[in-house]
């Protein structure tokens, strides 16, 4: 395959791989919300919804390996824990969810039909694909991807020629910082720690290229990926901003976005979405639903036994749980992403810095500190927030739910100093 073609077919398989139910719900109700100040929710939200994915991405490109090598150097058993409960998270909350997404605008404006319905016939096709994985790249990028883009720029580009002159104020406190965590309702800094590993693996099926070919091809794919991320962001927050005056007060996220597209696209708008909200969800699902199966099946002797079994089990908790409203998802979500998001970030700029700077023992100071100072941001959706007060108002920016950032910071310069001048004692 011409290498160029190849670079293409990947980067659309990672863009259609990311673009979930997540990343179609969130963005426009963003820039409802954030009215004038839409631009710099944008800022917040491409950080942790493309910035840090991309991120991911090249460091699997460094790494080509998988999700365990991200933690590795903190410890095995820690590796393997992180790794469980990624996979665990990803098949139980983000891969049902783009079940849900799908039943809530594509099945039922038009089928009078149960969600378990809906659930049980999506993840029969979620299974079919996964264990077709080697022609996952072809499929998704070749054919999915492209309507996926071309049915969203035509949506942006009539929502910014059919705007109105008003565009409502901000009703955030603080606009970077709400798109900052909103962006972590995408999972695409989780969703770049796995597939990117479905990418390195089916890359390894296809092609015999060498170790700093493929390291090329897929840093390559990784800046299409992410710059398409970019535009479709930037262009539906804009697109939400531009029409917020037009919308129902606390419109839902799938309202919104039903509303946005009848807005732009007329009588056609609701069919236009449904297959929008179908392809990006399905192929969000295929990529979470083969990368946990992956996972389990090179922990288990690269059996392909394990590989059904583990997709088995992931499309039942999928039909079980994206049965469910996606409110409902949603919430459940949360603790977890206050939990997780913040060590799967670390890990990720850990694993670009260059190795002089991320050793072994910067790797686990960094982790560690990140973990103890993300607990108060995961207690904080479970008990009382009054409770946290006195803790809160100590850690610099833990009202803002981002405690972890300053600390582990501190903790990586420090580390990198104590490392560096035992190094120049030993020379």
């Amino acid at each position: 395959m011409n290498k160029t073609k190849e670079i293409w077919i990947a980067g659309f398989a990672l863009f259609s791989l990311f673009f979930g139910a997540g990343n179609l719900i969130l963005p426009p109700t963003l820039g409802v919300k954030s009215g004038v100040d839409w631009w710099i929710v944008v800022f917040g939200f491409v950080l942790t919804a493309v910035t840090i994915p991309i991120l991911a991405i090249f460091a699997h490109a460094k790494l080509q390996g998988t999700l365990y090598d991200f933690g590795k150097k903190v410890s095995p058993v820690f590796s393997t824990i992180y790794c469980f409960l990624i996979y665990i998270i990803a098949i139980a909350i983000p891969s049902p969810r783009t079940a849900a997404v799908t039943h809530e605008m594509t099945v039922q404006p038009f089928f009078d039909s149960t969600p378990l319905l809906t659930s049980i016939i999506y993840f029969v096709f979620v299974f079919i694909f996964a264990i077709n994985r080697s022609r996952i790249i072809g499929l998704i990028g070749k054919f999915l991807t492209p309507i996926i883009v071309l049915i969203l720029l035509v949506i942006i580009a009539v929502a910014i020629f059919i705007a109105p002159e008003t565009i409502k104020a901000t009703s955030f406190t603080t606009p970077f910082v709400d798109g900052i965590l909103e962006g972590y309702q995408t999972f695409d800094a989780i969703g770049g720690v796995v597939v990117g590993a479905v990418i390195i693996i089916s890359l390894n099926y296809s092609s015999h290229q060498t170790f700093d070919a493929r390291r090329n091809l897929i840093r390559k794919a990784g800046l299409i990926a992410g710059t398409g991320l970019l535009l479709i962001y930037g262009g539906l927050i804009l697109s939400g901003s531009l029409l917020s005056s037009t919308f129902a007060e606390n419109a839902s996220r799938t309202a919104i976005l039903t509303e946005l597209s009848t807005q732009t696209l007329g009588t056609l708008g609701t069919t236009f979405l449904s297959v929008l909200v179908a392809l990006a969800c399905f192929t969000t699902a295929v990529g979470i639903v083969t990368g946990t199966a992956d996972y389990i099946k090179g922990i288990c002797k690269d059996s392909q036994k394990a590989y059904i079994i583990t997709a088995v089990i992931a499309c039942i908790i999928g039909i079980v749980v994206g049965s469910y409203q996606v409110d409902f998802i949603i919430t459940l979500a949360v603790p977890s992403l206050m939990f997780l998001y913040p060590i799967t970030i670390v890990l990720i700029l850990l694993n670009i810095v260059p190795n002089k700077y991320a050793t072994k023992l910067v790797f686990r100071a960094v982790v560690l500190v990140t973990f103890v100072f993300s607990i108060p941001d995961f207690l904080g959706f479970i008990i009382p927030r009054e409770s946290l007060t006195g803790i809160k108002n100590i850690i610099p920016l833990a009202n803002y739910s981002l405690g972890w950032v300053l600390p582990s910071v501190i903790v990586f310069i420090i580390t990198n100093l104590l490392v560096n001048h035992k190094n120049l004692e030993t020379t």
